[in-house]
């Protein structure tokens, strides 16, 4: 056995989030392809097969407690319903017992907290309607990273109004959907009432300037619309910033 696996260990939880939905109803997203595609991620050419991959494949449903495992990274999503038909949804990860969590920067926690949100704000404000994305990754040219570009640094607390003063929306608002360590999502009335969602990424050996992520979900727009959207969010991300893949680390 390695060290790692002999040291004692201890469930954290990771996000944990209300969905006003039965639990029965969310746990088919946690387990239907199509419905899960509906929350998770954003649209790529791959998403269907990192769907089953994660959700299918490399994934131990417990249907009777409404759990679905991760056994390779140590992760769960419980589902535990809470009355008024409604239900919590976490995740939770079994991690050494000493693991320093202040000082820790995880992609797929992140990840994680970024799609569990998703789950919610589909449900809450757009159950069984198709959404639309656009994604946009990499390390800024400068010293400044997405939440500061786009004035997000210092929005205001969870559930409170925004507006957006800069970048290529500069006119957006909304309310602030969800604020975390790393990251913020913010819904946005001009996307059908869509969502953003900044995850800035710290500076690492690998990252000497850090580097970003946005999701740009929306809902009911035309092909000219969410076109338009893209362009406007394609040329403001071209200046600022390199187009990489992200990664785990």
């Amino acid at each position: 056995m390695t060290e790692a696996a002999d040291k004692p260990m201890k469930d954290r939880v990771l996000v944990e989030v209300t969905v006003p939905a039965p639990a029965d109803l969310v746990w088919e997203a946690l387990r239907d392809p199509p419905k899960i595609k509906q929350w998770f991620g954003w649209e790529t050419d791959s998403l269907d097969d990192e769907i089953d991959y994660i959700f299918v494949a490399n994934a131990v449903a417990d249907e009777a407690n409404r759990v679905v495992s991760f056994p390779g990274v140590n992760d769960r999503y419980e589902i535990e319903a809470v009355g008024d038909g409604a239900c919590m949804v976490r995740v939770v990860r079994s991690a050494p017992a000493d693991t320093d969590w202040d000082n820790v920067f995880d992609g797929m926690i992140e990840g994680w907290i970024s799609f569990t949100w998703q789950l919610a704000f589909a449900f809450a404000r757009h159950p069984g309607q198709a959404r639309r994305t656009l994604f946009f990754s990499g390390p800024p040219h400068a010293d400044q990273l997405g939440r500061s570009l786009l004035g997000l640094d210092a929005a205001p607390a969870k559930g409170e109004p925004w507006s957006m003063p800069l970048g290529p929306d500069a006119d957006a608002s909304g309310q602030v959907w969800f604020t975390a360590r790393h990251q913020i999502g913010v819904t946005v009335d001009g996307w059908g009432d869509g969502l953003l969602v900044v995850l800035d990424s710290p500076v690492n050996n690998k990252r000497p300037r850090g580097s970003t992520m946005i999701t740009l979900t929306t809902y009911g727009q035309s092909d000219a619309e969410l076109a338009e959207l893209k362009a406007r969010w394609q040329s403001w991300w071209d200046e600022r910033f390199d187009t990489v893949a992200p990664g785990c680390d």
